[in-house]
Order: structure tokens, then C-alpha cells, then sequence
């Protein structure tokens, strides 16, 4: 073998062994000593990809491709650096030009599904997913990936079954065991789901993902909360029904039991949260940020039933109705801390600053107009926290 051979694989073991700094010393080397080799620059970038030096391994990846554009690893390459870096809009197509020069690596379908999935393409991502299964039945990835992407697709006859496979092919995946408590979360026992995520964390403890993901299986395991999440999640309204509005006014009403439900439901969430913060065990897994956004929100109600219930009894309407307006805040608060996008979260916690102020203005100045509006626009933040998000969303796309 010639040193460049020599070189080339001991990166490959190196890279096996998740050490691509001493891979990319060796393929450094490789490079210097024949700098036409194309495989010696398509591993440096995948090396170097993984260190995060985004900008090089794109270098590298080109220049791979450019020496041999006929070879489907190359390709392969590049699509795992845009990959890696976050360019789905640039890892497809190097991806389904690896696949038309060699349809039987298992991998790059494993890499396709992932692009899909980074995508939001879900059923893409499963049929990639089966293709390369049935290359490499016994690839834990593959059955991973597919089971996550029907969870999103919401097949539970396949989802479980898949997820399962997974854990039976490798028992020490982190990615495994994530897939298989996200399929029980969405079609089975939270429990189950809870299980699955705690040995997640065990095998990654860095996984935050995993992490949320077990608060959340957690909190489902009380059947009131699994509940109204599972109500607020069907029942939405939307502006088809809002448009019908005009021609059906008796409509309002489900739009105002559809509010109510979504604010019964973040009283469970916050109430949920804090029965966790309670546990010894379980205390670790929650934020500081989200312990206090439970207890105002536990607090909220309390308050806002004082007040109506000392406007009722005094025959004060502005203290009753002001009561009302505080209980809804509950709402606008949630859907904040709730929000995943900084900006978006900031704004929508301005507007549950200026709702808490309207309580104030309407009892100093002893308006019961004021007070009223701000209820109704403190229910109606679930429909009005769609627009930050969906430009917080563009704008981040």
C-alpha cells in the first residue's frame, strides 16, 4: 500500500472511532502528499465537518467533486457536510446524485432520510428509510429514522413496530431508545415513553432533546393533562371558521370554547410542572424559567378567582370582570414561553406585559370595557401568537 492508502485508512478507522481531529491530521497529510486524490479531500471534509469548520469542508467537498465527479462518494461526501452544516437546499441534490451513480449503499439512504427529515418531508424521509433497510435490514439508524418519520406521519400501526426494531438491532442507541419514547409518547404509554427517554439521557446525557422530551412524557402520565392536551391539539378553529363568522354568529361560541379549553389546558401544563419540581428526581429535568412561568401561572388563577369572587359579592363589575382578565393571562404567558423562536418569545411576552397593564389601567380608572377586551384578547392569543411565529419562522428560513 502507498502512504496515501496507508493514510486514507486510518482516517476511516479514526472517523469510525469519533476522532476527526486525528482523522483530518492524517488526511492533512494524505492531501499534501497527493493533492489530485479525491477521496483523501472528500473524508478531510467529512472530518473537518464534524469538527464544525463548516467553511473548509465545503472547500474540500467541491474540490472532491471537481477531481472526480463521476465518483458516487464524493457526492456522498458533499451531501454530509451541507448536511451537517445545515443546507438541506444544497445536501439533496449531492445526495440523489450519489444514489444515481450507486443505489446499493445503505448510508446514503440514511443520509437522504435525514436531509428529509431536517426538511419536514416525512413521507420522503420514510421511503428512504425503507430503501435502505432493505439493503441493510439490520442498520438501527434506518429503523430509527423510519420510525420517527411515522411518528410525524401518524402511523402507529408502523411507528411502534419500527422504533422496537431499532432498539432490538443496537439496546446501547441513544438514537434508538429517542425514537422509540417519541413513538409510545405519540401512540402508546408515556410511560413506557418516560422509560425509553431516562435511558436515552443514560447512554447521552447531553441529549437535551431527550431531556424535554421526558418532562413532557412525564406530565402525560396524568390522565387530565394527556387530557386537554389531546383536546387543545384537535380543537384549533382557524380562519375558514372565522370567515363563516358573518354568516353564522352563533359561531363565537365555539371559538370561545375553544379558548377556554386551550386556557384549561395551560393551567394543567403549569400545574403539571410544578408536581414535577416537587420530586426530588424529577426537579433536575425542569428550568429555572419554566418553575416560574408554572407558578405565575398557578398564581394567576388564584388571584383572578379572588377578584371575581370579591366583584360578585361587593357588586363591583370592574373587580369581576378585572378577576377574569388575570385569569386569562394564563393564555398569553404559556403561549410565550411556549414559543421556540427568541424573537417571536420576546415579543409575545410583550404582549403579555401590555395585557397585564390593561388589568391595571381598567381597575384605576374603573372601566369594565377595558377589562373585558383584555380577556378576550388574552384568550384569543392562541390564534394572534400564529403570525410572530410564522415570521419568526420565515425569517430564520
Amino acid at each position: 500500500m502507498t502512504p496515501v492508502q496507508v493514510a486514507l485508512e486510518r482516517a476511516r478507522g479514526l472517523l469510525g472511532l469519533n476522532r476527526p481531529v486525528e482523522a483530518a491530521r492524517e488526511l492533512r497529510g494524505a492531501v499534501a502528499e497527493d493533492p489530485q486524490h479525491p477521496t483523501a479531500h472528500a473524508l478531510l471534509a467529512i472530518a473537518l465537518a464534524e469538527q464544525g469548520e463548516v467553511a473548509e469542508a465545503a472547500a474540500e467537498a467541491g474540490e472532491a467533486v471537481r477531481l472526480a465527479p463521476d465518483s458516487w462518494f464524493t457526492h456522498y461526501a458533499a451531501g454530509q457536510v451541507h448536511h451537517r452544516s445545515g443546507r438541506a437546499d444544497r445536501a439533496l441534490p449531492a445526495v440523489t446524485a450519489s444514489l444515481e451513480l450507486n443505489p446499493e449503499y445503505a448510508p446514503t439512504w440514511e443520509l437522504l432520510a435525514r436531509v428529509h427529515i431536517r426538511s419536514g418531508r416525512w413521507s420522503k424521509a420514510a421511503k428512504a428509510a425503507r430503501q435502505g433497510l432493505g439493503l441493510d435490514p439490520e442498520d438501527p439508524d434506518l429503523a430509527s429514522l423510519l420510525a420517527v418519520a411515522l411518528v410525524m406521519l401518524g402511523d402507529a400501526a408502523e411507528a411502534v413496530p419500527a422504533a422496537a426494531l431499532a432498539v432490538r438491532l443496537d439496546p446501547e442507541s441513544a438514537a434508538a431508545h429517542l425514537a422509540y419514547g417519541r413513538a409510545h409518547l405519540a401512540f402508546g404509554d408515556p410511560g413506557v415513553a418516560a422509560d425509553a427517554f431516562r435511558e436515552t439521557l443514560r447512554l447521552n446525557p447531553s441529549f437535551d432533546h431527550a431531556r424535554d422530551l421526558l418532562v413532557l412524557a412525564l406530565k402525560r402520565r396524568n390522565p387530565l393533562y394527556r387530557l386537554l392536551t389531546r383536546l387543545r391539539g384537535r380543537f384549533r378553529g382557524g380562519l375558514r371558521l372565522a370567515l363563516l363568522l358573518p354568516l353564522a354568529p352563533p359561531l363565537i361560541a365555539v371559538f370561545v370554547l375553544i379558548a377556554v379549553l386551550h386556557w384549561a389546558a395551560w393551567v394543567a401544563e403549569a400545574w403539571a410542572t410544578l408536581r414535577l419540581y416537587r420530586g426530588r428526581t424529577t426537579r433536575l429535568l425542569l428550568e429555572g424559567t419554566q418553575v416560574r412561568v408554572a407558578a405565575l401561572c398557578c398564581v394567576l388563577p388564584v388571584v383572578g378567582a379572588a377578584l371575581l369572587t370579591s366583584g360578585v359579592l361587593a357588586g363591583l363589575e370592574v373587580v369581576g370582570t378585572a378577576g377574569a382578565a388575570v385569569m386569562a393571562l394564563v393564555t398569553p404567558v404559556q403561549e410565550a414561553a411556549h414559543t421556540g423562536s427568541r424573537p417571536a418569545r420576546l415579543l409575545l411576552y410583550g404582549w403579555a406585559t401590555l395585557l397585564a397593564l390593561a388589568v391595571v389601567v381598567s381597575l384605576l380608572l374603573a372601566t369594565t370595557t377595558v377589562a373585558l377586551l383584555t380577556t378576550y384578547a388574552s384568550l384569543a392569543t392562541i390564534w394572534l401568537a400564529t403570525a410572530p411565529r410564522r415570521l419568526a419562522h420565515r425569517a430564520a428560513g
